[in-house]
């Protein structure tokens, strides 16, 4: 079949280099047509409506969640598939321990193979897209194609989708090309292949959120961390939230945790009665590039613009901003459904399960209603905490970086690094309960430096290394802390509140960042007195009090010796600065 004919669709002629590639992959994957995607309203609509007429999509009940609808993935294709994730450098050590590595020339061939005449049949959709506000000197732009049409409209929540992001991209012609087919879904015929020196994806074999929508993860963290390397800035799996106090003075935190372990709920926190006159806003929920400014200041975007949340979990309790902004205009993905036809997860507040995410009636033997993992994805502007400074091309200046993850034991409450310095060491020995964001085993602790172990597009120890040279170029470095939500005594009871709650431990982070709160000198690090913070209301005991903010001097050794071997693991490119604060910590003990 001719390709002739495809470069006359809308929109083609506005990009040579795109248009050019665009035709490359047609003759290789020989779809029925093209669409390129233009991102209006109409577009979409149109769109949505040929998937609901296919049965792809389910429209939901359109009184009580107008706008809203299900899709149901396979059931073998319902999380990250790191093991089949590669980065693919000419160098294996470029790549480093942290990742699965295959040499381009062998993934091309490979992919090739997979991706030859897959679309015939089928529909081609060009997708430009811009990652960040289109006028930000810090946005970075790419073009997905792909035959989901399910992907295209997460593409269009989740990114600046459309004409616009093609007219950036013809200004300089520089794109990150994301190439992806659903394929069969056959488990044993997924690969998710990254280019970083090409800055080019291939993705075959999944339709999943995290494989398949390639501006996320793909580009803007594995491919975006090697471009943010080179040209000097970071790329990050991080929160960003604007906290305003009583008293007026705003500051942006930026924070990173493994998925699914409290980054949406923190982002879109909701102040508790016990702290009246503070205000939240939320710039974003998952990712941040970070770039120093003339200022001396480290400054933040967030490159998407949309929220693709995991739903169980998420109630009027842990989240209330997030499920008011999912009632409407949201496209959910495995979650189960009720007998109004309205979606529902485990830890919904309303209704009960009529059937379940594979659409059988819900029976508790089956398993959960929802997947652990269903998802949904809902514009940004939606979310009650949402801000304009989310479109401001400049970003936010950041006061503090914060790390933490799921640990029941060790980890204190709150602590704070003595130095930039030591602060990449508490962010590369970050541990984490595992959830069920990635397949495998569920609750096994495991090192995720950075919550970036699945993400980090290059070997990690130039990724530390590259942290610190960030610190160094800063004159007014945000402070670094690590938090911990998950403490629990020996019969499993969680220790702190949480939730809303948790601003009481940012508003010490805030304090500190400002010169005014206190706090003592710990073998693990600074630590805030029982004094130091704002617990009124909470009735915990002395004892409890304890468990939160002290970490027992054998126990932290134990922990220390296992990150040393940790770090010995991801090989010789580790910096020596690193090693030097970990000695430093354990001589302290």
């Amino acid at each position: 079949m001719a390709t002739a004919p495809y470069l006359l669709a809308a929109l083609s002629d506005i990009s040579k280099n795109v248009s050019t590639w665009v035709a490359e992959v047609a003759t290789l994957t020989t779809p029925d047509r093209i669409h390129w995607c233009e991102g209006s309203d109409a577009d979409i609509a149109a769109l949505r409506g040929e998937l609901v007429a296919r049965g792809e999509l389910r429209e939901l009940n359109q009184q009580t969640n107008p706008g809203c609808y299900l899709y149901r993935s396979d059931p073998t294709d319902v999380a990250r598939v790191e093991h089949l994730t590669f980065v693919c450098t000419a160098a294996q050590d470029d790549a480093g321990a942290n990742n699965n590595w295959m040499a381009p020339v062998e993934a091309r061939a490979r992919m090739r193979g997979l991706f030859q005449g897959c679309m015939r049949g089928r529909t081609l959709y060009v997708v430009p897209y811009c990652m960040g506000p289109l006028d930000s000197p810090y946005a970075r732009c790419g073009v997905e194609i792909t035959d989901s049409a399910y992907v295209v409209l997460n593409m269009a929540i989740m990114t600046r989708m459309g004409r616009a992001a093609l007219e950036r991209i013809a200004g300089d012609e520089t794109f990150v090309r994301g190439l992806h087919s659903t394929g069969d879904l056959d488990p044993a015929r997924r690969y998710i292949m990254h280019y970083p020196e090409e800055l080019a994806i291939e993705s075959f074999g999944s339709g999943y959120g995290g494989n398949a929508l390639l501006g996320k993860k793909c580009h803007a963290l594995r491919i975006a961390s090697w471009q943010a390397r080179t040209e000097g800035w970071l790329a990050e799996h991080m929160m960003i939230v604007g906290l305003e106090s009583p008293a007026g003075e705003t500051h942006y935190v930026a924070a990173a945790f493994p998925s699914a372990c409290g980054k949406t709920n923190l982002a879109m926190l909701i102040p508790p009665d016990s702290m009246p006159g503070w205000k939240v806003y939320t710039i974003g929920d998952d990712i941040a590039w970070l770039h120093p400014g003339e200022d001396g200041r480290l400054w933040a975007i967030n490159p998407e613009s949309g929220y693709f949340g995991v739903a169980p979990g998420t109630s009027r309790k842990t989240n209330r901003n997030a499920c008011e902004m999912i009632r409407r205009d949201t496209l959910y993905t495995n979650v189960a459904v009720t007998a109004n036809n309205e979606p529902w997860w485990q830890g919904c507040d309303e209704n009960a399960p009529a059937t379940d995410w594979l659409g059988r009636l819900y029976d508790p033997a089956n398993g959960p209603a929802a997947h652990p993992n269903s998802r949904f994805t809902v514009s940004a502007q939606h979310n009650p905490a949402y801000t304009a400074a989310v479109e401001d091309p400049r970003g936010v200046p950041i006061s503090a970086l914060i790390f933490g993850g799921r640990r029941r034991e060790l980890a204190p409450l709150v602590y704070e690094a003595r130095s930039w310095r030591h602060g990449v060491l508490v962010a590369a020995s970050v541990a984490s309960e595992t959830t069920a964001a990635a397949e495998g085993a569920v609750g096994v602790v495991r090192r995720d430096p950075m919550a970036m172990k699945p993400f980090c597009g290059y070997d990690f120890g130039d990724y530390f290394q590259h942290w610190l040279r960030i610190g160094a170029r800063l004159r007014r470095a945000p402070r670094i802390f690590h938090v911990n939500w998950f403490r629990q005594d020996a019969a499993g009871k969680f220790l702190w509140p949480g939730y809303g709650e948790n601003l009481r431990v940012l508003a010490w982070i805030l304090d500190r960042c400002a010169g005014r709160g206190g706090a003592h000198e710990g073998s693990i690090g600074l630590l805030p007195r029982p004094q130091d913070l704002q617990l009124a209301g909470l009735n915990l005991s002395d004892a409890v009090l304890r468990d939160l903010t002290e970490v027992p001097a054998a126990a932290l050794r134990a922990e220390l010796v296992g990150v040393r071997s940790y770090l010995d693991s991801l090989g010789p490119r580790v910096p020596s600065a690193l090693y030097e604060e970990l000695e430093a910590a354990l001589q302290r003990l």
